[in-house]
């Protein structure tokens, strides 16, 4: 890294809530967010809006005619936009950039307008421009008026975390100074749900506390399930007196691939993304890792043992929040970068409630926040504690 970067707002929709202050509360209280719906004549666990949160939705999409034909994916990604941009006090500066990826993009639309398709042989004159994946950063560069460059992605389960890269990438270059990022998804749709279980790596009700079962090493079947939501930061150049974390490291990598959802065994990706974010820093000064950990057996130990070959002995606190949202996919790296900054803001470290701590840090200065997609596309942040604090 040439120059520190300022995290100096970040802003999310997830079934944690809308607002810091209920997302951290949220956080400390050990429940989970997970539910029981129907999806294809079967009871899925996933985990949704809050109350609340779709309220909002609700009310946005019916502010603009053009808004009631978009996906939640883009409803999601401009409500938390409009919050970050608050929270960074750039309202009265359109100058910037935005990089807001998806995995899946569209699905209930694109579900809705196929099966339209298949029923009439005809398709909806909305359906190929509201299905794009561009949509999310075209819609939030419209509502927020912006006049810097506006990218889209989609990277799989590293879809955020790889806008948050792309965004370093801008300022580090000279060519911006400020940088939107963050990822958006609305998963939780027949057919999505169904490729996940066709996969085998979709949980089910196993009965237990926490049917989530991420980061349990023991587990010997997968208990991923899907969310929904969205999160964007803002990004500057410099250590800004505003910023909530400063972004010290960044790494990626891609592993070739055996199969389709392929990881090695030891996560080469992970060992190689995490050294590079670690750069010089010492093993040693790493507080904390906020894990990709999915819930799968093979995903959550690779991921592990990636973790155990960099660090050794000098292991930091591992946690993740898979167990309590679901996996969010391409928004799962940037909840999980906000998970980071809070632990940050507060000084607190936020564990897994069914898993065994040796030690929890006390200080919380260096945090690493991992996400990897099918195909081994690896990324790793090093968050650091801004000087203020």
């Amino acid at each position: 890294m040439q120059q520190i970067i300022s995290i100096t707002g970040i802003s999310s929709i997830s079934p944690l809530g809308i607002s810091s202050g209920d997302i951290w509360g949220k956080y400390k209280d050990p429940s989970h967010c997970i539910s029981f719906e129907d999806f294809g004549r079967e009871q899925t666990p996933v985990a949704v809006l809050t109350a609340e949160a779709n309220r909002m939705i609700k009310q946005l999409r019916k502010e603009n005619a053009h808004y009631e034909a978009l996906d939640n994916s883009v409803l999601f990604g401009i409500f938390a936009a409009r919050e970050a941009v608050k929270n960074a006090g750039w309202d009265d500066d359109p100058n910037f950039g935005i990089n807001i990826g998806s995995s899946r993009g569209a699905t209930a639309l694109f579900e809705k307008y196929h099966q339209e398709f298949l029923e009439t042989n005809r398709s909806s004159t909305l359906s190929s421009p509201t299905t794009t994946l561009g949509n999310i950063s075209s819609w939030i560069a419209h509502d927020l008026q912006t006049i810097g460059p506006e990218i889209s992605h989609s990277i799989t389960c590293s879809t955020a975390l790889h806008a948050v890269l792309n965004g370093v990438a801008w300022l580090q270059s000279g060519l911006a100074d400020k940088f939107l990022v963050g990822g958006s998804e609305a998963p939780l749709t027949p057919f999505t749900i169904a490729q996940m279980k066709a996969l085998k790596i979709y949980g089910s009700n196993n009965g237990l506390t926490y049917p989530c079962q991420a980061m349990n090493w023991n587990k010997t079947r997968n208990s991923m399930f899907l969310g929904e939501g969205a999160a964007v930061a803002c990004i500057e150049k410099g250590a800004r007196e505003n910023a909530i974390a400063y972004i010290k490291g960044v790494g990626y990598a891609t592993e070739p691939l055996k199969h389709n959802i392929s990881i090695s065994t030891q996560a080469d990706c992970f060992q190689k993304s995490i050294k590079m974010a670690l750069g010089k820093t010492p093993t040693n000064k790493v507080d904390a890792i906020v894990m990709h950990a999915p819930g799968t057996v093979k995903g959550d130990q690779a991921e592990y043992n990636a973790i155990q070959a960099v660090f050794g002995e000098n292991t930091p606190a591992l946690t993740t929040n898979k167990w309590k949202i679901g996996h969010t996919f391409g928004a799962s790296g940037i909840l999980s970068l906000e998970l980071g900054t809070l632990m940050i803001q507060h000084q607190e470290f936020i564990p897994v409630p069914f898993v065994t701590y040796d030690k929890i840090p006390k200080q919380l200065n260096k945090i690493i926040i991992n996400a990897v997609g099918f195909g081994g596309n690896a990324v790793s942040i090093l968050l650091e504690k801004p000087f203020k604090y």
